[in-house]
């Protein structure tokens, strides 16, 4: 099941992101797909400030990850664009960030290899024009659930 949604400009896809995280209330892991400048970290913005995180969000491109905690939940940001080596990932301990419970978003997830656990969710960041459209692709049961929830 999908969910597509088309986007006027930066306020629609950080409220995409917002709609998104609503809809995830617990764990759930989410692959970013699309080209730089997609939109990719402008959705994480939008998912990590609707649940509730007040202030910046940095990407991670060079620290790889950017841990939040917000009330009580853990979120993490992965921007994987500059790893060199999958195995890179094994030495910051990549496992420990996937417990259940955990929400994860990754930019270039590709990059991570088998390394990473399969995604809930995919969303695929495509340029339209001057205008963008998010697909929401399920991959789980709970990649479903989500999806309902934003259709």
């Amino acid at each position: 099941m999908k969910f597509e949604k088309y986007l006027e400009n930066e306020t629609a896809t950080v409220a995409l992101g917002k709609q998104l995280s609503s809809a995830c209330q617990s764990g759930i892991v989410i692959f970013l797909y699309g080209d730089l400048g997609a939109g990719k970290t402008t959705l994480s913005r939008g998912f990590i400030q609707g649940l509730g995180h007040v202030g910046a969000v940095k990407s991670p491109t060079y620290t790889l990850v950017e841990p939040y905690d917000i009330q009580g939940l853990q979120i993490y940001h992965f921007d994987l664009y500059r790893l060199a080596d999958p195995d890179e990932l094994e030495f910051m301990g990549i496992r420990d960030y996937f417990e259940p419970g955990n929400l994860c978003l990754l930019e270039w997830p590709d990059k991570g290899g088998d390394l990473i656990p399969q995604p809930d969710l995919m969303v695929t960041m495509n340029y339209q024009g001057e205008k963008r459209v998010a697909d929401i692709e399920a991959k789980t049961a709970r990649g479903l659930e989500v999806i309902k929830k934003l259709n």
